[in-house]
């Protein structure tokens, strides 16, 4: 009988922890595991259409939505703690209701605070061992590596060396939990393929600020002179398709024809979340960031690779057409030559 892993990516307005769990959840097939995937909101949603024979469990759902202005990012944040720790006990709950009876022999959860066992080996997947947050910076750090501390293991996906993807964020110097760098993690393959596209826009992340920057891409999008592909990463029943001049808007994309797409086109206009960086790194893209306004680690990763000239980057209220028009200098991203041993990674799960 197949041992049962349960697979819970945290979703946060965006779809980045669901999609970076895909290649492991196929690698957990591929290895003779049966994966159960736990989540909430777009992020279930995507993984059920990906997945659609597997078991997918509801959890209760974080609900965290960012300020208007980022600013106050922060404040909105600590507003929303006390609704967050309830989120958090009600996860833990039904954690333990899954695993007795699921019969659970493992968990991964990618940045989900509660969502672990001390009946089965329980493994926490982040980027962030560091968590940036301004001048409290040590206080979140201190506060996020606590609650990992709860967990058996750390996999960060990342390579372990100085040439590496999530810079401070990823790296500390010591850290108590076993911790493996597993790699950077994507869905994707790089193909070489005809460029079709000028310029493909990815946009994720939680509310208001998706919307936004929607309105704002399709406003100044209006007057480029080259063939666009607008992807509002809006998760609904049934893909839309919508062709408007040089645009081409679809409301989401799975896996396959986002994959496709993004091999298709030119430069990827797009947040900095860090399964974006890893995504394009992937596939050797070229890239504009708009990190969204407040989120320290977004602002961190897009400052570090512009800095390092390898991807641009501009504000959400400073974007117009003019910016595209002015990029040049910058490489672009490029991946890292690095497998990933799924077999000895799982190992963890079989009490080896």
């Amino acid at each position: 009988m197949k041992k049962r892993i349960l697979v819970a990516p945290l979703n946060w307005g965006g779809l980045g922890h669901a999609t970076r769990c895909i290649p492991i959840i196929n690698a957990l097939i591929l290895n003779n595991f049966e994966p159960i995937i736990a989540s909430d909101g777009v992020a279930l949603a995507l993984l059920k259409k990906e997945f659609p024979n597997l078991k997918c469990i509801e959890l209760p759902a974080y609900n965290v939505t960012y300020a208007k202005n980022g600013k106050h990012f922060k404040l909105k944040l600590i507003k929303d703690s006390p609704k967050l720790m309830q989120a958090i006990k009600a996860e833990k709950k039904a954690t333990k209701n899954i695993v007795d009876s699921e019969g659970i022999s493992g968990i991964i959860s990618d940045n989900r605070l509660g969502v672990r066992s001390k009946k089965v080996p329980s493994v926490f997947i982040t980027h962030q061992l560091n968590v940036l947050s301004g001048s409290t910076t040590w206080l979140s750090t201190k506060m996020h590596q606590k609650i990992i501390n709860k967990f058996d293991a750390c996999w960060v996906p990342d390579t372990p060396g100085d040439i590496n993807l999530s810079g401070k964020l990823g790296h500390v110097k010591r850290f108590e939990l076993p911790t493996t760098y597993i790699g950077p993690l994507s869905r994707f393959t790089k193909q070489e393929t005809e460029i079709k596209n000028d310029v493909m826009v990815l946009i994720s992340g939680p509310e208001p600020q998706r919307t936004m920057l929607e309105e704002r891409l399709l406003n100044e999008l209006e007057v480029f002179n080259g063939q666009v592909v607008f992807v509002k990463g809006v998760m609904e029943n049934e893909q839309t398709k919508e062709v408007k001049d040089n645009m081409t808007i679809y409301n989401f994309m799975t896996s396959a024809l986002l994959e496709k797409t993004i091999n298709e086109s030119e430069l990827i206009v797009s947040r900095s979340g860090y399964t974006t960086v890893m995504d394009l790194a992937k596939l050797n893209k070229k890239a504009l960031f708009i990190p969204t306004p407040g989120q320290f680690e977004q602002e961190y990763l897009a400052e570090r690779l512009s800095d390092m000239r390898l991807v641009p980057t501009c504000s959400q209220d400073d974007f117009n057409i003019k910016v595209l028009e002015n990029i040049t200098g910058y490489a672009g991203l490029k991946a890292f030559d690095f497998e990933i041993d799924f077999k000895k990674l799982f190992s963890f799960f079989e009490g080896e």
